[in-house]
């Protein structure tokens, strides 16, 4: 199993979601995530594009959510619940951040537990499933991925100062609700297409691709069941896969709490622990 990329349950225009590392599970590519940070379309009529503008939707997505001053003054966040991959396996997972991009995440399945460590500068993750019990250095790929997953407010807010770029394609339907479609490229050049219900401006849908091992991967995350935490909606459920039809992961939101005081030592490299004191020989 390894991890790579940003987290599905980050919904990419600011919820934990979505936003925005996903896990590797043999024999298939589940994506775990993030959040984080993600959405579509297709143009249908030129009339209803000059009616709206990329800033007007994207403003009204963050009015929908509850208005950049709530999503603004969060600070840290606590994210807690189950991730299912298929009948495969599944196990409970937990998430901490805190400004500024400060990420430490938890996974557990088959009695394994990986982890991920993020201080805004270095990373450290391990890999229980190739036999790496304790967190090695992370790579300049996986340093890159997790900048961008520990950015809790998602690419879209202050989407300008970060170097990304929107358009407004235009509309499309998700699961029989018409959607706005709009890109984004992130100053890297990465694409992602974020699908907004044209009625309540809610993240729908989230399409892009993830890059593990010199690899490309599509990957499509459905985002579901709102609720309002202080002020401001998460999804509290992230379905995920390489499409609509070929949904290998189900992460379901227990708990989400803001503003709570998570210590800076949450996020450093934690200590190797002692090997056990070599044994005495038994006399003869």
């Amino acid at each position: 199993m390894k991890w790579s990329r940003e987290v599905p349950w980050r919904e990419g225009d600011g919820l934990p979601m979505n936003t925005k590392g996903a896990l590797r599970f043999p024999p298939r590519r589940i994506w775990v995530g993030s959040v984080v940070s993600t959405f579509l379309l297709l143009c249908f009529c030129t009339s209803s594009l000059s009616a709206q503008t990329v800033t007007q939707i994207v403003a009204k997505v963050f009015v929908a959510r509850g208005g950049l001053a709530r999503i603004r003054a969060i600070k840290s966040e606590r994210v807690s619940g189950t991730i299912s991959f298929g009948s495969e396996a599944s196990g409970p997972f937990a998430v901490e951040l805190k400004r500024p991009l400060k990420m430490h995440m938890t996974l557990t399945v088959q009695n394994k537990t990986m982890v991920r460590f993020f201080d805004g500068t270095q990373g450290w993750a391990n890999n229980p499933f190739a036999g790496k019990v304790n967190p090695d250095t992370m790579s300049d790929e996986d340093l890159k991925n997790i900048s961008e997953e520990a950015d809790f407010d998602g690419p879209l807010v202050d989407y300008a100062k970060k170097g990304n770029k929107v358009e407004l394609v235009g509309k499309d339907k998700v699961e029989d609700k018409e959607v706005w479609r709009v890109k984004l490229t992130t100053k890297n050049g990465d694409i992602r297409y974020y699908l907004f219900d044209a009625q309540t401006f809610l993240l729908l849908k989230w399409e892009g691709k993830r890059h593990a091992e010199g690899k490309e991967f599509p990957v499509e995350s459905y985002f579901r069941d709102y609720r309002d935490v202080d002020g401001v909606k998460f999804a509290f459920q992230i379905d995920s896969g390489s499409s609509a039809t070929d949904l290998t992961q189900e992460l379901v939101i227990d708990k989400i709490e803001v503003n709570t005081p998570i210590a800076d030592s949450e996020f450093t490299k934690p200590a190797t622990p002692e090997a056990a004191p070599p044994q005495p020989a038994s006399t003869p």
